[in-house]
């Protein structure tokens, strides 16, 4: 039974994905049964990184999806339509999907998953999150007998690679995310990596296969690296952390009563250099999973690109093919479905509100230089229940002392309104920087 795969999409995903369609040789023995049978592009003049045949290409989308000898359909379009619609469509028509597309399995998630569900179809989404790091099917299948505690993870390459330049040359964050744009690292408009959002997306996808429930997008508490300094990246080191953008999901501690509440946020984070993420540079990604009775597991690897994303992308279409060619056939019903590869949860997860959540704070304010500032900004973080492991007064700028302070663990909701008090005090110019600490 030969396997018909309709492609939308040949840029840079696009080309790696047809790149390996095409040369089985070498590969699982499954490929040489995988025909590339239609490839849409937006331009036929364009030219191509790969040699398709000049039949298989259409600028009609639409026809691929619904093309009655097409079995499985590859979206790498990115953003959020058409993509989302012809998704739609190739599951309406009972066709398998694959995608790369974190952006639309994020916010339309739900509806894709139900309709697929609805039709008897798989879609499949490795490359969605990590580019070439195996992680969605491992949390499907070999993590899943575990009770997952944590998944917590580097997973943008393009704030990744900023903050290693941050913290290997002392630069501010302005001149090399310019940098990275000219070098490629960084798109025109950089807001989707550096305010956090690109994180956002990917962290609830994975929630949602960790903890075995949907998540609404707008419940992951987000905020970017567009405020964390060379004095950061500098302190921190000196208090034996790196600064990293985290994405972290995570139960809430509350006993069993509060099983399906969950932590979801993505932040600038200081990490313990002796953390197995600390060492995790450039646009490497890496996603910690912590489970019972495993322990602690870590998958790293190149979080981009055509090569590690078009890797992810065939081995989905490999899993489909493998699923039809072993005599389900095409229908799958509820009771045939591979549990291992569909996606049947229909509950929402609860998730914690920020206020509620635990963690230990870095914060650096700008002070006038007078006799007990120190004493009164502890005497503030105590009346409100923050215990503060360090307090250092750091130097002397511009008449102004610069206080580093880093607390134990405190709800975010009492660290929150110690500061909004500490910032009406007459003695303190600014509060600089604040980013949690893992």
């Amino acid at each position: 039974m030969g396997i018909n795969v309709g492609l939308l999409g040949l840029g840079t995903v696009g080309s790696g994905t047809a790149k390996i369609l095409l040369d089985p040789e070498g590969r699982h023995p499954l490929l040489r049964q995988i025909t590339l049978a239609k490839v849409g592009v937006r331009n036929l003049d364009k030219p191509r990184r790969v040699e398709i045949p000049a039949d298989c290409l259409t600028m009609d989308l639409e026809s691929i999806v619904t093309d009655p000898a097409v079995d499985v359909v590859v979206e790498l379009l990115g953003g959020l339509e058409p993509a989302r619609s012809l998704i739609l469509k190739a599951i309406a028509q009972g066709k398998h999907v694959v995608t790369a597309n974190k952006a639309v399995i994020a916010r339309y998630g739900d509806e894709i998953f139900t309709a697929a569900n609805e039709a008897g179809v798989y879609v499949l989404l490795e490359a969605a999150v990590g580019g070439g790091i195996p992680v969605i099917q491992p949390l499907k299948q070999a993590l899943g007998v575990n009770r997952i505690q944590a998944v917590t993870g580097i997973i943008n390459g393009t704030t990744n690679y900023i903050l290693t330049r941050m913290q290997r040359e002392g630069g501010d964050f302005e001149p090399i995310l310019a940098d990275a744009q000219r070098l490629g690292y960084a798109e025109a408009d950089p807001s989707a990596d550096v305010d956090g959002l690109d994180a956002a997306d990917k962290i609830a996808i994975l929630a949602s296969l960790a903890f075995g429930g949907r998540i609404k997008l707008s419940e992951v508490y987000s905020e970017g690296i567009r405020h964390v300094s060379a004095a950061d990246i500098t302190y921190a080191k000196g208090l034996g952390f790196v600064i990293k953008l985290l994405a972290i999901a995570r139960r809430h501690a509350g006993g069993e009563d509060s099983v399906e509440e969950l932590e979801l946020r993505v932040h600038p984070t200081l990490v313990p250099e002796s953390h197995p993420l600390a060492s995790v540079n450039d646009v490497y990604n890496a996603i910690v999973v912590e489970g019972e009775p495993i322990g602690q597991v870590m998958f790293f690897g190149p979080g981009a690109g055509e090569g590690p994303t078009a890797s992810a992308v065939v081995s989905d279409i490999v899993n489909i093919a493998a699923t039809l060619v072993s005599g389900q056939g095409r229908e799958v019903t509820p009771k045939t479905a591979n549990p291992l590869l569909a996606c049947s949860h229909q509950h929402y997860c609860k998730v914690s509100p920020m206020a509620d959540i635990v963690s230990r704070f870095y914060v650096r304010l700008l002070a006038k230089d007078e006799p007990g500032v120190i004493g009164k900004l502890g005497l503030c973080f105590g009346d409100h229940a923050v215990s503060l492991e360090s307090i250092v007064q750091t130097g002397i700028h511009d008449d102004g002392a610069e206080i580093v302070i880093v607390s134990h663990e405190v709800t975010e909701a009492n660290f929150q309104t110690a500061l909004d008090e500490i910032r009406a005090f007459p003695e303190i110019a600014s509060v600089a920087s604040v980013i949690r600490v893992l």
